[in-house]
């Protein structure tokens, strides 16, 4: 049987585009996110920048409306 909620909803959907890692040999977390649904997008140079944008798009995205 189909449900009607889609197993992976777009809503929760992302674009992470790295950049080539340094020469230097830096950590290789450095690029571009963009949540797809709201076009929010950031530029992240550590793991920690790209999970913080994730979190907190995911929490307003979740937030129901007028909440605020």
């Amino acid at each position: 049987m189909l449900s009607s909620q889609p197993a992976l909803p777009a809503n929760q959907a992302f674009v992470v585009q790295f950049r080539p890692p340094a020469p230097d040999g830096s950590p290789p977390y450095n690029g571009r996110i963009e949540h797809l649904v709201s076009g929010q997008a950031a530029c992240f140079h550590s793991l920690e920048e790209l999970l913080a944008f994730m979190v907190r798009v995911l929490t307003d995205v979740q937030r129901p409306s007028g909440a605020d």
